[in-house]
């Protein structure tokens, strides 16, 4: 590890760092001195991302499918290579399922749902305690993104939704068995930010008593600023869970 590769305020590694939420975390961290590590599916995204940052040598662009095991310990060995350590897991990276009545969502798009939003988590919390607990100085940080559809759904989002509440459950179980090896874990719920993903937002989305009205949405650049937040706390400290979002959309008494 030459000195230009040595860490700084700490190494993160970040899933789903192509676009929208990944792409602002990883932004945010790198301007405050985070080495960073951008994991995704394309390659010219995550290289994208790694050209908007103040510094892209402190960057490592390591294409990734979170729901393959043996892509997801190849991230982790990359970032140790590179970098020494992991001092930070952002497991962002998820997708949903067409807006179909529950009755009628294929057993494919269920699937593909639960292997990257739920599986995908856990092959990367796995991997980041394995790599957390054999580090010196032992322990780290661990942030999942829940979304506020994990305390609330949305209609039409069966599997986006399951595995969302899901997540809750990966955060606490993550958090108690971290304890004791210095590993923090934490989830920050986010709704309604500006990115590809929520583009429709503007035009009209359906909301719980059946009508189609737009919701207001924040800039992204707020959820990445929370995030650095999260992360940049001394690890006897921790969120355990933060609700981030557009402040008018319907959420508090949604429907």
């Amino acid at each position: 590890m030459t000195p230009s590769q040595a860490p700084a305020l700490g190494v993160a590694i970040i899933t789903g760092a192509g676009s929208g939420i990944g792409r602002a975390a990883a932004l945010a961290l790198a301007a405050r001195g985070w080495s960073v590590v951008l994991a995704g599916r394309r390659a010219d995204a995550l290289a994208a991302t790694r050209d908007l940052g103040p510094d892209p040598a402190r960057v490592l662009v390591q294409p990734t499918d979170v729901s393959d095991r043996d892509q997801v310990e190849a991230l982790f060995g990359a970032a140790v290579d590179r970098f020494g350590r992991v001092d930070l897991l952002f497991n962002n990276a998820g997708t949903g399922a067409p807006p179909v009545p529950l009755e009628d969502l294929s057993l494919e798009d269920w699937r593909r749902v639960v292997d990257v939003n739920l599986t995908g988590a856990f092959l990367c919390l796995q991997a980041a305690f394995r790599c957390m607990k054999a580090q010196s100085p032992q322990g780290g940080r661990i942030i999942n993104n829940g979304s506020i559809s994990a305390q609330v759904p949305r209609p039409r989002s069966v599997a986006y939704t399951a595995t969302k509440h899901a997540m809750t459950g990966l955060t606490r179980q993550a958090s108690l068995d971290g304890r004791v090896f210095n590993i923090a874990c934490g989830q920050i719920d986010i709704g309604n930010a500006a990115t590809e993903m929520t583009a429709r937002m503007s035009r009209g989305v359906l909301q719980a008593d059946g009508s189609v009205a737009p919701e207001p949405t924040m800039d992204v650049a707020a959820v990445g600023e929370a995030v650095a937040y999260m992360a940049g706390l001394p690890l006897e400290a921790n969120v355990q869970f933060m609700t981030v979002m557009a402040t008018s959309m319907p959420f508090i008494g949604r429907g």
